[in-house]
């Protein structure tokens, strides 16, 4: 048993800069810190630490960060992040109304294929008419095995809640969402006590309004089975650490395609005899998907040079 084990095992359910809040075993936060100046903890990891001083006021200290099941990264112009660690599932909302980027949905899925994460898409607002364009436009990922589960979180919870239930129970889920698709709504529905739980934390953290749009846990049940994170906007996920020619192997419709090119070194681009572009001929591979194949093909050959 190495030093670190005898140490207090704690759960990060948020984190702002150099201050995280660490849940017990026992369920209590404790406000803690990283030993050292440099801090990537982030929400989701299992962490061993030490208690420091006493009383009502009494801190932590993180000692070690216990081995990672998975870790999702996100990006922008300057740089890649982490920000959720440990998750056995991701839920991506999107709706018809604002219309759905099908290119971050995309960059969801390769992130979380990447690292060995399920994901499904929940469809939100399908008591509207437009529902039936974004059934249309996600017809491609049904198709490739992708689950897709139909919501009207406003009009019918207590459905919602029924579909979503066997898919969240005893796991840890990111729930992801651009502005509008509702994401908020599932959060408040499965989670009533979240704006609560959002104040306590933020007051913890000494961040005030920032420490809102930080990544944050909640439990769905009383026993700490399952839990929900959330994470602010529609992250662009990192896909920096992919090379380009691993795209096509993390995207199942192509994928499928993968044996079938004359020459082994394939970019499915515009080589003689490939498998994909057969494929894209005899419409198994749509023309959506294979132009954002395309686009972050090139995206990830910049990054390379």
């Amino acid at each position: 048993m190495s030093s670190f084990q005898a140490l207090d095992l704690g759960l990060v359910v948020a984190a702002h800069g150099r201050h995280v809040m660490v849940e017990t075993e026992d369920g209590d936060r404790v406000l803690c810190h990283p030993r050292g100046k440099k801090s990537e903890l982030v929400v989701g990891d299992r962490v061993r630490w030490m208690p420091v001083g006493s009383g009502a006021g009494a801190e932590g200290v993180i000692e070690h960060l216990e081995p990672r099941r998975n870790l999702l990264r996100r990006q922008d112009d300057w740089r890649t992040k982490s920000f959720a660690a440990n998750l056995d599932l991701l839920l991506i909302l999107v709706a018809g109304e604002p219309v759905f980027s099908e290119s971050q949905l995309t960059r969801a899925l390769l992130a979380a294929a990447d690292v060995g994460i399920e994901a499904v898409i929940g469809l939100n607002k399908t008591d509207l008419p437009v529902a039936e364009t974004a059934r249309q436009r996600l017809a491609p990922y049904r198709a490739m095995g992708i689950q897709v589960v139909e919501l009207a979180l406003k009009t019918e919870p207590d459905q919602a809640r029924e579909r979503l239930a066997p898919l969240l129970a005893g796991r840890t889920t990111l729930v992801l969402g651009p502005s509008g698709m509702g994401k908020s709504t599932l959060i408040n529905l499965l989670v009533p006590q979240a704006e609560a739980q959002v104040g306590e934390i933020s007051k913890a953290l000494a961040a005030g309004r920032h420490t809102t749009t930080s990544t944050r846990w909640y439990w769905l049940d009383d026993s700490r089975q399952a839990a929900l994170i959330d994470s602010p906007g529609f992250q662009e996920f990192g896909l920096r650490q992919l090379k380009p020619e691993q795209l096509a192997g993390l995207m199942p419709d192509l994928a499928a395609a993968l044996g079938q090119c004359r020459f082994y070194n394939c970019m499915h681009r515009h080589e003689p005899g490939c498998g994909v572009s057969a494929a894209r001929e005899r419409d198994e591979i749509s023309e959506s998907r294979y132009r954002i194949y395309l686009e972050l093909f090139d995206e990830l050959s910049r990054q390379r040079y």
